[in-house]
């Protein structure tokens, strides 16, 4: 689940003038309660489209699905995942060279509602198509814009900066919270396209609102294009990217792209950008030796970032096919959707987020290192597939509810070592001269893993859960100890960073 933005050092620049100081949303910029809205209602379309989402692909017509096998729908919700962390690359750079954070943003959010409508009244694989693009583009600049307009509109010094990310963090939580349960239970009641229309709806709500409230609140924040395209680039731009539309659609008319190998050709994708990302960093001649130390610091760190979200993703693929076949979901004679589950981390998320804020701020220089965080993350991801074991093989409505919870608390715990520190990590590694390109390897990092997360659930199936869960968990636990084996190195590369 998401764990919020990393604060942004630019300028004030939002409505914090005289006039701006006597409207405040508890002490903070008005422009907080919007994007906090927004960002809410997104989360809430966002993962309530996608908490039912495997179902639709792989449940049959009978059932209103479009009867893809399990192998094909969960490549294609990883492919989405790893899509969603590509776009944010895209629309950072968009924002940063052509129209602004804040236009780029309000742009993001039509294109998100478009893609949830599309899912919800157009048929079959268009609706699919459309609709998935749709959300992945406008999710991930989305993403990229609201952390930078927020950022905007605080002083670099401002001491409300952290506490105004908390607040907005907690609306992302909030969104992701009921958005699974909403619409798993309309989908229950009505069908798989209400559940799509409901997440629309969602959407539609918190556009409205950003508009509504949008000159009020937001001021001039994020309007400055701070990188701008020169024109004569922008020709060239475009019909770059026009070829890769292209491309892609000879490659999907033709056969070479099908849902079965979506996940693996985003994973391969991702990588290759990542790793000339990083030689592109290493051999440039704008940085000095600290900083190239420091970026050969972040290599076993971006290993472990995609290992962990190749595990913690499979919420939305293994987990989901888990959940729908393998879990006793009957409560007092009830029987809880499955989707419902999406629902369980975001709880554990807003109950234990304060818990390791308040741990880290009380240890303060005595917390652990960055390595040992990711160690202790990748880790516990490892010892939360191991608990699958136990009811491993056990048929239908084999495994209680209250174990998957027990499992999905290792998920939080998890996440909480590593995804609130991960961009944050990228920021103060950055060489000056790739700043943002640093934090664009992050974002890899997750797409590699999320996209994997469908890679790797091709080889789940009930008759080998044992060895699948284990050989993952296993794995993901030794990656763990070699970060921490590593971790005196790798702090030393780091050059005085923690």
């Amino acid at each position: 689940m998401d764990t919020g933005a990393v604060p942004t050092t630019t300028d004030a620049s939002g409505p914090e003038g005289p006039e701006g100081r006597r409207r405040t949303f508890f002490g903070h910029p008005l422009g907080l309660a919007n994007l906090a809205g927004v960002e809410m209602w997104e989360r809430f379309s966002f993962y309530g489209m996608q908490g039912i989402l495997v179902f639709y692909l792989y449940y049959s017509a009978t059932e209103g699905g479009l009867g893809l096998s399990e192998a094909e729908a969960t490549s294609i919700v990883g492919a989405y995942g790893g899509l969603v962390y590509l776009s944010a690359i895209l629309g950072a750079w968009v924002s940063d060279r052509l129209f602004g954070a804040e236009r780029t943003l309000t742009g993001a959010a039509v294109l998100i509602m478009v893609g949830h409508i599309s899912l919800a009244v157009l048929p079959s694989f268009l609706g699919v198509g459309v609709g998935l693009i749709s959300i992945a583009i406008g999710s991930g600049t989305l993403k990229a814009t609201t952390s930078s307009v927020l950022g905007d509109m605080y002083a670099p010094d401002d001491t409300r900066r952290d506490a105004g990310f908390s607040i907005y963090y907690m609306g992302v939580n909030l969104g992701a919270l009921f958005g699974p349960l909403l619409t798993g239970l309309v989908w229950g009641m009505r069908g798989f396209h209400w559940g799509f229309g409901l997440a629309a709806l969602g959407m539609a709500i918190g556009l409205v609102q950003y508009l509504v409230l949008r000159r009020a609140t937001i001021g001039s924040a994020g309007h400055d294009v701070t990188n701008p395209l020169p024109a004569n680039q922008r020709i060239r731009y475009a019909g770059l990217a026009l070829v890769v539309v292209v491309v892609v659609t000879v490659l999907s008319v033709t056969g070479v792209i099908t849902p079965a190998r979506l996940s693996g050709i985003v994973v391969v994708l991702t990588l290759i950008a990542a790793v000339a990302l990083f030689v592109l960093m290493l051999r440039s001649r704008k940085i000095d030796e600290v900083e190239r130390n420091r970026v050969i610091s972040f290599i076993p760190m971006f290993i472990a970032s995609a290992a962990f979200w190749s595990l913690f993703q499979q919420q939305f693929t293994v987990v989901a096919v888990y959940s729908d076949q393998r879990l006793d979901r009957t409560i007092l004679g009830w029987t809880m959707p499955p989707s419902w589950v999406q629902s369980i981390n975001p709880i554990f998320i807003i109950i234990f987020a304060g818990v390791f804020a308040a741990i880290w701020q009380r240890l303060g220089p005595r917390q652990p290192t960055t390595p040992w965080k990711f160690a202790i993350g990748t880790a516990l991801m490892g010892v939360a597939f191991l608990l699958f074991i136990p009811y491993a093989g056990g048929g239908p409505n084999s495994t209680p509810l209250l174990w998957l919870v027990l499992i999905l608390f290792f998920f939080t715990m998890a996440e909480l070592c590593m995804s609130p520190v991960g961009q944050s990590l990228s920021t103060k590694l950055a060489p000056r001269a790739f700043h943002t390109q640093m934090v664009a390897l992050f974002f890899l990092s997750v797409a590699v893993g999320s996209a994997a997360s469908g890679w790797l659930a091709r080889f789940y199936n009930e008759a080998n859960e044992r060895p699948y869960f284990l050989i993952l968990g296993l794995v993901s636990i030794a990656i763990g100890l070699g970060i921490a084996a590593m971790n005196r190195w790798i702090t030393q590369k780091m050059g005085g960073i923690h």
